[in-house]
């Protein structure tokens, strides 16, 4: 949600603010600009739109020469899409340029407070109240000014600011949304996600919050806000930069449909010893695990539907109690925790607003966090007591695909891992589920190779208006997930439900010529689906069947079918996922819909 990129070093800084924010496209945005110093004053150009739009304005970057400067793209929050709420967003005399990503909470109170003693505003965005600040409290030294703004705001921020009165500084500092320091030899980047400057350095600080850090051409001051030097360790980026491009693929989220088996082999396998799960990462003791009384499993968006399968796979496993909650209305509803209440919070950024709050919360009523995420060192992994990454690689597509996948598998690591310590599970069905899940890449391979059945489905279905998706138990899960993914880059009404639940009302929905599609890979229930299917059939729907290999039979209700392989049943909905994901894309691509950059949509939400 938005991007950032900031540059200060030797070369002009234009062309390179606009090569970085064409790499963050991906997180969503509605509008761009850039503040450059041209030398002797602060330039900004700023647009409506599509990156390109501002691109042609500055004739690729031609247009406005300096060294050192500050981009964004702006998904709207306060402001309508337009020129002027675009960000930088500048103070009242043009000395101070800001960008911002995060919400100000506070920013109506001072925007009264700073109108009240004469200070002019245009915009209607919550940034520009940072920029106003920052130069109502100028004394001369940019460092302290910060201090002073965020000691002032409250919210979320990751903040790149740049001035006419300092152009050899630029200043960034965070809290609550990701900023990352690239480091290089006589320049120096900020960024808010690392594919942005990965073609300039791979070596990066992670700011923690409110650090607070100073680029010049010469290095980088990290300071607290104590004004206290903070020594910082690099990470260093060792994933390959092609892993961020599209290789040959039309759209990223292709790519990385494609991209599944490897991302799963890379989760699964270093996991996995002489047949036992080794979670090394992990601190969680065997004591700790059996005086769980509880787990709460907390997710937003497509990570809140592994939530979903994670709760029927835990407590099949562990039999321990399983919540799933909406990480959005967790901490609104006085949820009951203790020592021994354990909270896994899913999210692909870690940085995902609403699941880092109810992390805190979690933490805050003594419950122990385990996590997992893609990210490594972003805020939900710092904050947990226990991480656990999925190896799922850069994720560009808005549209979550490899992220799911490897946080499914990261699930079934965890539930078989808790159930060995508890002694739930007898030595030869644990063999059995590790034995299977190592053979998941494989079976992923399989679905992906008859790819061209869900294709061939697609182009008979893409005008649809209304698509609907039924299930049970993991495959109602599925359905869920399935029917977010067409919403999501299609732009297609869809819906999902509980197949036992049709006849309590959404059967009512179902006319000549509705097109659903119901998961049946579960043994013990497809008996009951078969008798769902014909209840939609009979009321006119066309349906598309997913089950397993050993279910010919339901070509007899059916009007298409697509097979996956024959698996255990937790770890079908691994399988059964692709096939949804499929038909979601082709369905977008045929109607010519900007998948990679699905419309209202960001890639990482930052913002409640």
């Amino acid at each position: 949600m938005c991007g950032i990129v900031g540059y200060i070093g030797y070369e002009q800084a234009t062309p390179l603010l606009l090569q970085g924010l064409e790499k963050l496209e991906y997180r969503g945005y509605d509008s761009a600009g850039v503040a450059v110093y041209d030398g002797s004053r602060l330039e900004v150009v700023k647009a409506k739109g599509r990156l390109q739009v501002l691109s042609d304005l500055l004739d690729g970057g031609k247009k406005l020469t300096g060294t050192v400067g500050i981009g964004h793209t702006r998904w709207a929050t306060h402001g309508r899409p337009s020129d002027i709420n675009s960000h930088p967003q500048v103070s009242d005399s043009g000395k101070f340029a800001v960008v911002h990503n995060g919400i100000i909470e506070n920013y109506m109170q001072l925007k009264e407070h700073l109108i009240r003693r004469g200070v002019k505003f245009v915009s209607e965005t919550d940034t520009e109240v940072v920029a106003q600040l920052f130069e109502y409290y100028y004394k001369g030294d940019m460092v302290e000014t910060l201090i002073k703004v965020i000691s002032k705001v409250e919210g979320s921020y990751a903040l790149g600011v740049i001035s006419q009165e300092h152009p050899d500084q630029l200043l960034a500092v965070r809290k609550d949304s990701p900023l990352i320091v690239g480091l290089g030899k006589g320049e120096n980047y900020i960024a808010s996600d690392i594919p942005a400057i990965l073609s300039k350095t791979r070596d990066i600080y992670r700011l923690e919050d409110k650090e607070i850090a100073v680029l010049t051409t010469g290095g980088v001051t990290v300071y607290n806000t104590d004004y206290e030097i903070v020594q910082k360790t690099p990470f260093h980026v060792d994933w390959d930069i092609s892993a961020a491009e599209k290789g040959g693929y039309e759209h990223f989220m292709a790519k990385e449909i494609m991209e599944q088996p490897k991302a799963v082999r890379d989760t699964i396998s270093p996991r996995i010893r002489n047949g036992e799960i080794v979670l090394d990462d992990i601190k969680l003791t065997r004591q700790q695990i059996q005086d769980i009384s509880k787990i709460f499993i907390v997710a937003c968006g497509s990570a809140y539907h592994v939530g979903v399968v994670a709760k029927y796979v835990l407590e099949k496993l562990t039999r321990k109690p399983v919540e799933v909650d909406l990480a959005s209305e967790f901490r609104y509803r006085s949820p009951i925790l203790d020592d021994n209440t354990l909270v896994v919070v899913i999210s692909q950024s870690g940085e995902t607003a609403d699941t880092l709050a109810a992390l805190r919360e979690a933490k805050k009523l003594g419950a122990r966090v385990l996590s997992i995420v893609n990210v490594v060192g972003s805020s939900i992994a710092s904050d947990s007591d226990d991480v656990l990454y999925t190896w799922a690689g850069p994720e560009i597509a808005v549209a979550t695909t490899k992220a799911y996948s490897t946080q499914l598998c990261v699930v079934y690591l965890i539930a078989l891992y808790m159930a060995r310590q508890l002694g739930t599970l007898s030595d030869e069905a644990y063999a059995n589920y590790v034995d299977e899940l190592q053979q998941l890449p494989d079976k992923i391979e399989q679905v992906l190779q008859n790819k061209a059945g869900i294709q061939y489905f697609a182009s008979q279905y893409f005008n649809c208006h209304d698509i609907f998706f039924i299930g049970r138990n993991y495959d109602y899960a599925m359905s869920l997930e399935g029917s977010l993914k067409l919403k999501e880059i299609s732009y297609i009404h869809s819906e999902a439900y509980a197949a036992g639940e049709l006849k309590h009302g959404p059967i009512s929905l179902i006319e000549e010529g509705t097109l659903v599609v119901a998961l049946a890979t579960q043994d013990q229930l497809f008996d009951k689906m078969v008798s769902n299917i014909k209840e939609v059939k009979a009321r006119g729907a066309v349906v598309l069947g997913v089950t397993t290999e050993k279910h010919k039979e339901i070509e007899q209700v059916a009007d298409y079918e697509f097979y996956i392989p024959n698996a255990s049943d937790i770890m079908l909905p691994s399988l059964a996922v692709v096939p949804l994901q499929l038909f979601s894309y082709y369905i977008a691509s045929m109607k010519g819909c900007d998948i990679d950059k699905p419309r209202n949509l960001a890639k990482s939400v930052t913002v409640e």
